[in-house]
């Protein structure tokens, strides 16, 4: 898997989720689940990442959309 953005921005990951699942690609989101960690304050950033054969077209799907992804 690679890496597609990282962002702590909890609507930008919800808004690149719902635009590459319209589009047919598979995406996780690693490092949800470590605002336990820094109680809660958002400052650990969340990873969406997505298959070697899938960061192409999903770049692509960011960009057209105007979400950065150079972190």
């Amino acid at each position: 898997m690679k890496e597609l953005l990282r962002t702590n921005d909890p609507t930008v990951i919800a808004l690149a989720t719902a635009l590459l699942d319209g589009e047919g690609i598979p995406c996780f989101t690693f490092d949800v689940n470590m605002s336990v960690l820094d109680g809660s304050l958002g400052i650990l950033p969340q990873r969406v990442m997505v298959t070697d054969r899938d960061l192409f077209m999903a770049r692509a799907v960011m960009k057209d959309a105007e979400i950065d992804t150079s972190a």
